[in-house]
């Protein structure tokens, strides 16, 4: 039977020769202390947001490499300010600094403590946690990169030719600001088809297999080599606690746990009274049971198929007094759109069956492309094919459903520690829904 991870439809490709062919070795950090020694190209916008499409980029001097930092100009000759650039990219240009002033030493110390310090002193995360994301790409002003701290090492993923190129600066000042020891660098895992470069993971000498993180008192293991992204989603922190609250004493189901977040948590800081978490991938599932472990906690963790696990629940009538649904990101392009609509609508449809009455669901995207209207109409419409089935139908293989009734008490998002640049709206990509079940 195939997988929700089957139906992505296949991604758009920029550039298929660009991998062989872009330099990726590392480069120091661009301090440029005058912004004339640069070479200059124009675009035909002045629409202040970081990220500029290739299609809008004019005049490119002959003597820029891929990845170069470029002054950035109107077509009308106007300066706007410095940039990356990267002519196989779908994004040819990102702004690392506006006005007349280069992207000096002063600006990257600036920008790298600020950062910091909003973790550290204005949110104050070291006191409920050893994990965050300290640089959060266009929400800190850096896009192409993303950098989480686990502990004593600091995990980045490169989005962009010219951040994987300089990751390894950026990782030493800010290990220099935060007192960490260690550094790993990933590129994106849509590096090639989107920037048009493959290279490999690159650390410091001696770093870890795994470390070991908390967060409000439960404890996971966080491993570099098997784990996605930057290896732990800080961003669902503050959406698992709030989860917790409601499992104490009931029967609760995490499907598409990954490391076990959601499950672990609602075990330790909720108290519940069974749970079960359902997870596709066998790597991420034996971390899970190693963190359950780690917090002598007891999940029944299930190696399945989401759409398959939920069919046999339904099957056997099986529900669930709480139940958190967070499938992996469904749609990484515009072509993709309908298709992931589609496979959020049909988990959806499943998992509110899964709910007893009366009882509570989560769910989310990590789809920024789908934007909040989209999906409340989505799950709202999910919820309508959800209820019992229709008399004189029960014994279809897919058989008619009543409406469910819903209530939506509630809508979050990413962690504080994941901010949205007023400049770069879309790059809210993470939505939540918490639904009362009726």
């Amino acid at each position: 039977m195939a997988n929700y991870r089957d139906k992505r439809p296949q991604k758009k490709q920029w550039n298929r020769q660009a991998p062989v062919l872009l330099d990726t070795s590392q480069r120091p950090l661009d301090l440029v202390e005058d912004g004339a020694s640069l070479p200059v190209i124009q675009i035909d916008t002045d629409f202040p947001h970081p990220n500029v499409f290739r299609k809008r980029v004019r005049n490119i001097p002959g003597n820029v490499k891929p990845g170069d930092l470029v002054a950035v100009a109107h077509l009308d000759g106007r300066h706007l300010g410095y940039g990356y650039f990267n002519p196989s990219a779908g994004v040819g240009l990102r702004f690392i600094r506006w006005g007349t002033e280069p992207p000096n030493s002063p600006f990257w110390d600036q920008l790298l403590d600020s950062a910091v310090a909003f973790r550290h002193e204005t949110l104050k995360l070291n006191d409920v946690t050893n994990a965050c994301r300290l640089i959060h790409a266009e929400g800190d002003f850096l896009p192409g990169i993303v950098v989480d701290r686990y502990n004593d090492v600091l995990s980045l993923e490169a989005y962009s030719l010219a951040m994987f190129q300089r990751a390894q600066s950026i990782a030493e000042r800010l290990a220099a600001i935060c007192g960490t020891e260690h550094w790993i660098v990933k590129p994106s895992p849509q590096s090639e088809t989107q920037e048009g470069f493959s290279a490999p993971v690159i650390s410091s000498q001696n770093l870890p297999r795994t470390t070991t993180i908390h967060e409000y008192g439960t404890r996971f293991r966080i491993s570099f080599s098997e784990g996605h992204k930057t290896g732990f989603f800080c961003d669902q922190r503050e959406n698992r606690l709030k989860f917790a609250k409601f499992c104490d004493g009931k029967s609760v189901a995490d499907v598409c746990c990954y490391t076990g977040g959601f499950a672990i948590q609602a075990k330790t800081s909720g108290n519940a009274a069974e749970v079960t978490g359902v997870e596709l991938d066998e790597n991420p599932l034996q971390l899970a049971k190693a963190n359950a472990n780690l917090n002598q906690a007891r999940v029944n963790f299930v190696q399945a198929d989401a759409f398959a696990w939920m069919r046999d629940m339904v099957r056997n009538s099986r529900q669930f007094d709480v139940l958190a649904l967070d499938p992996p990101k469904l749609i990484h392009s515009r072509e993709e759109i309908e298709e992931g609509r589609r496979t959020h609508f049909d988990l959806n449809r499943l998992a509110l069956q899964l709910v007893r009455p009366g009882g509570l669901m989560v769910t989310f995207t990590c789809a920024g492309l789908l934007t909040s209207e989209e999906f409340d109409k989505l799950v709202r419409s999910a919820a309508r094919q959800a209820g019992p089935p229709i008399p004189g139908t029960e014994s279809d293989e897919n058989p008619r459903r009543l409406p469910r009734e819903i209530q939506i008490f509630d809508r979050t998002g990413a962690a504080s520690d994941h901010p949205v640049a007023g400049s770069c709206p879309e790059s809210e990509y993470l939505r939540a829904l918490w639904l009362r079940v009726l």
